[in-house]
């Protein structure tokens, strides 16, 4: 897998193999594919991305 991206300052590249198991890579369509965080780094993990859901966090009332 390589992931390049602008940091702003530059081009970065990212480049992961992995040894045993395999990458689980979304359809080629017409369609893009959009991650949030946590799917990008299931899927650079070697897990399946598509089962992993972001969880809405409250924030507290009342700070002690």
């Amino acid at each position: 897998m390589k992931i390049v991206w602008w940091d702003g300052s530059g081009v970065c590249l990212y480049l992961k193999r992995l040894e045993k198991a395999k990458f689980c890579w979304p359809r080629i369509g017409h369609h893009r594919v959009q991650m949030n965080p946590a799917q990008l780094m299931a899927l650079v993990d070697g897990m399946d991305w598509k089962r992993v859901r972001t969880v809405a966090v409250k924030p507290p009332e009342i700070v002690g």
